[in-house]
């Protein structure tokens, strides 16, 4: 049967009881009614898979002791049954080997960020891909918002000019207690170097940073001189980071991130400067995205406008009003990475150039990002190329 005339069927490593992002990986996967769950090894815990997978009502069979399981058994069920892909929402520190697994055993693969738990990982995963010629994704979900794809249009069209300036931020406040030591699954991980690798707020925020700042603009980070903190007794992991950039097309940039800010919950926000104007948009209002030109008073873009651009366009579900916000522009990933596997699977396949979701490359910038801060850092913030 041809992909078009049924749903995706995809399974799941990770995101069992307990979890926060397995979740919504859930969620944005069937949002559009494209794909459905049907099997999954939701936690190394074989109890809470079973208990996961009940809750999902799925079918016992399909709830697997481990992802090699998984992997083997599904891809010897007919092809009408097996899985078409496989969404991995697992600490960092086993997104390689299960991924390397599944790509190796012909499925699909949806990774959560960052890609690996070390940089030869990600480059290793770059060589798979390619020679599987298999689909990968990697929900770096700001992209998906309809007015990032009108900012990055912005950019592409040459509208924008020259890149002279950008700041990004991302600030929380989601450490500044000690929460794993207070049964928090969420922040034990993301402490733990053993889990986590090198980068702390580095690898889970910074990386979100590095990837829409680079979407948008299409101007990569060249060079990078970053400062790390860790305030906190007991943590090893940086918790926040200031770093001065450099980019190809000669421009400058700041980037700042902290997951100890008192009082900032998830506060994103992408200010570039350019040579034709200025652009600003904040993740905690997604649905604005502010446009300066000089001696002319500021525009307020709105999400679902007619005068935005098709990319805009083609990201919006909801009229003019109804806010669209986290879990829709996550869902616009999943919509990318779909129907770049239903073209596969009808022999049709994109080149990667033309998906329209963040791929094996940008994980691979992200942890070029996470190593050339940390390099940087320590040296006692020097200029390390990216």
């Amino acid at each position: 049967m041809e992909s078009w005339k049924r749903k995706l069927r995809f399974g799941m490593v990770g995101g069992g009881q307990g979890a926060f992002i397995g979740a919504v990986h859930r969620i944005a996967a069937t949002l559009d009614q494209q794909a459905e769950l049907v099997a999954g090894c939701f936690s190394r815990d074989p109890e809470n898979t079973r208990i996961t997978g009940e809750k999902l009502y799925l079918d016992p069979a399909r709830c697997y002791r481990t992802y090699e399981e998984m992997a083997e058994k599904e891809a010897k069920l007919p092809p009408d049954k097996r899985i078409d892909f496989v969404s991995i929402v697992t600490p960092n520190v086993s997104h390689f080997p299960i991924a390397k697994t599944f790509l190796e055993h012909g499925f699909h693969v949806v990774c959560d960020k960052p890609m690996t738990y070390t940089l030869d990982e990600a480059k290793e995963l770059v060589k798979l891909v390619e020679q599987t010629g298999l689909v990968f994704g990697l929900t770096h979900n700001y992209t998906g918002h309809p007015l990032i794809r009108h900012a990055r249009h912005l950019f592409q069209s040459g509208e924008m000019g020259t890149v002279r300036k950008v700041i990004v931020e991302y600030l929380q406040d989601f450490l500044m207690t000690p929460q794993e030591k207070l049964g928090s699954k969420q922040a034990a991980w993301r402490v733990d170097p053993a889990q986590a690798g090198i980068g702390g707020t580095m690898g889970d925020v910074g990386t979100h940073c590095v990837n829409l700042l680079e979407y948008v603009t299409g101007d990569p980070i060249v060079q990078i001189c970053a400062d790390k903190s860790t305030f906190l007794p007991g943590r090893v992991l940086d918790e926040d980071v200031n770093a001065l950039l450099r980019f190809k097309g000669g421009g400058k940039g700041v980037l700042t991130i902290s997951q100890v800010a008192c009082g900032e919950e998830n506060n994103l926000i992408l200010r570039v400067y350019c040579t034709n104007g200025a652009i600003k948009w904040a993740q905690e209002n997604p649905n604005v995205l502010e446009l300066y030109r000089y001696g002319e008073p500021k525009r307020i873009l709105t999400r679902a406008a007619g005068y935005l651009s098709p990319a805009a366009a083609e990201a919006t579900r909801l009229p003019p009003g109804h806010p669209e916000g986290y879990l829709e522009a996550f869902a616009t990933i999943y919509a990318g990475v779909i129907e770049a596997i239903r073209r596969h699977i009808d022999g049709q396949p994109l080149k990667p150039e033309e998906y329209k979701f963040p791929t094996v490359y940008d994980g691979l910038r992200g942890m070029q990002f996470i190593y050339a801060a940390y390099e940087s850092a320590t040296k006692g913030s020097v200029w390390v190329d990216m």
